[in-house]
């Protein structure tokens, strides 16, 4: 055999070789790359689920700023009734006569019990009363939101209960003290937000 044909022998091989190194590099970083691709898409679906989840705590917070801002709403306007009384106790509506020595358990439990709880409480459907936050007009919310009121009794001396009037004398004036306890959903049912004031 020639010396020619034994040099191209040896360079055939080492091209052989080195076309099967780059192979294996190649495979290398497209499985680099491939992991890039999956860490990337992890990131944005985690950015997704936090984005989601922060939409939803603003609507269960606005929700319930609504339901208290609308309860409030029914305060004054039924104080604006000279000599009217909201019948707190009566079952009438939700609104219930605190006593600290015997608490109601529906009461303590729509203000503190995690979790969506409405036992006890009046929904909330706007001024109207015909508003409903589950559609997506407006916010489409789990559930409407929902509210309790709790007398809390008189600041000032005299006069009765709820009635306004004052028996204190003349330019004595009664102001009659409610806590108010609101509670919204946003989109889902797991994300619950409770508000109170008091009025």
């Amino acid at each position: 055999m020639s010396s020619a044909h034994k040099s191209i022998s040896r360079h055939g091989a080492a091209g052989a070789a080195q076309r099967g190194a780059v192979l294996v590099i190649a495979l290398i970083f497209l499985l680099l790359l491939t992991i890039l691709a999956v860490a990337a898409s992890n990131r944005t679906l985690l950015q997704e689920r936090m984005a989601g989840g922060l939409l939803n705590a603003q609507r269960a917070q606005m929700s319930a700023q609504t339901a208290l801002r609308g309860a409030e709403w029914k305060l004054w306007s039924s104080a604006a009734n000279v000599g009217t009384s909201l019948g707190c106790g009566t079952g009438s509506w939700a609104c219930y006569i605190y006593d600290p020595l015997s608490p109601i358990p529906n009461v303590e439990n729509f203000r503190k019990k995690p979790g969506w709880v409405t036992l006890g409480s009046d929904e909330y459907r706007g001024r109207t009363g015909s508003v409903d936050f589950t559609t997506t007009t407006y916010g489409k919310l789990a559930d409407n939101p929902h509210y309790m009121v709790e007398y809390l009794g008189q600041l000032g001396a005299g006069g009765a209960a709820e009635s306004g009037a004052t028996s204190g004398g003349v330019g004595t004036v009664n102001f009659d003290v409610y806590r108010i306890t609101a509670r919204a959903t946003g989109g889902n049912k797991n994300t619950v937000s409770v508000l109170e004031s008091t009025f």
